[in-house]
């Protein structure tokens, strides 16, 4: 007697059973899944899956332009002209400030976004959080700096070690790593992430031509920092609305703006103290929505 073949059974029950687990997720998005058969729910499932819903794939773009720079400057950045590298850095600031315009035009409540920006600097230089991400810096350069010791003979080791310092602090601790990092996972968006990869490419690779292969190291804690704060966006995620969501991009925007004047040297903007912002964001809007805006 011939059994009866379930197979097909179980695989419409799971794909049925995943895809509402993406409708409930969704729901609180406002996108509303309509689950209309098999077909169509894997289409959907597919669809989620292949933005990088649940791959940081922008936080391993992003080491991996790190590393792959260092690499290519350690054995070819000598060669470079001083003036490339000068000049480069300041394109560099220009391409960071328009990442910064372009992230401050998604925002939806204008109040609120301003207020959270200056009351999370202020708190930020209130406890004196650059010094403390320096301080991080530092620590994290010691073991760095044994594994790769300085071989720039015309470099001082202390010019060195502040150098070693810059660097992490550029790669593992910008305020543009962590809004791309906190963005990539509550969104899927790693736009943020992937344009920084492009930059941090041919930062790393100008920096390896003066410190060596220990440039390509730094893209170690940077990603190890980097999944941290993308897999905890996915439990904040969930408790958002878009134009929240909106908002903290363009909170995110600001930061990026700040950062392009800093790198162009244009002015020396409190980049590190401006990250509370970051928190604070999502809070301030939701209560200015549903709060305030109602007594207007």
């Amino acid at each position: 007697m011939l059994k009866k073949d379930t197979s097909f059974l179980v695989v419409n029950t799971s794909l049925k059973y995943k895809a509402l687990h993406y409708k409930k997720y969704y729901d609180k998005l406002n996108i509303k899944l309509k689950i209309c058969g098999v077909g169509d729910s894997l289409h959907r499932i597919c669809v989620l899956e292949s933005r990088g819903m649940n791959m940081p794939i922008g936080v391993i773009i992003n080491a991996l332009s790190v590393a792959a720079g260092g690499v290519i400057g350690a054995l070819f950045g000598h060669k470079l002209p001083a003036k490339i590298n000068s000049e480069l850095t300041k394109i560099f600031g220009i391409c960071s400030m328009g990442m910064g315009v372009s992230s401050i035009g998604l925002m939806k409540n204008m109040p609120a976004v301003i207020f959270a920006v200056i009351i999370g600097t202020a708190f930020g230089l209130a406890v004196n959080l650059g010094g403390i991400i320096n301080s991080g810096a530092t620590c994290m350069e010691k073991p760095v700096g044994k594994l790769f010791p300085n071989k720039n003979k015309s470099m001082s080791r202390e010019e060195y070690m502040s150098m070693l310092v810059t660097i992490i602090v550029l790669f593992c601790a910008s305020g543009t790593g962590i809004y791309g990092s906190l963005d990539s996972g509550m969104s899927g968006d790693h736009t943020i992430l992937i344009s920084k990869s492009i930059l941090d490419f041919f930062t790393a690779m100008i920096f390896g031509g003066t410190l060596g292969m220990v440039v390509a190291a730094v893209a170690i804690p940077q990603c190890v920092i980097f999944l941290i704060i993308f897999a905890a966006a996915k439990f904040i995620f969930p408790l958002t609305t878009p134009d929240m969501i909106a908002d903290f991009k363009a909170c995110g925007g600001f930061l990026l703006l700040a950062t392009g004047f800093r790198i162009a040297k244009i002015h020396d903007f409190p980049v590190a103290d401006m990250i509370p912002a970051m928190v604070l964001v999502m809070p301030v809007s939701w209560f200015w929505v549903n709060m305030i805006v109602p007594m207007l």
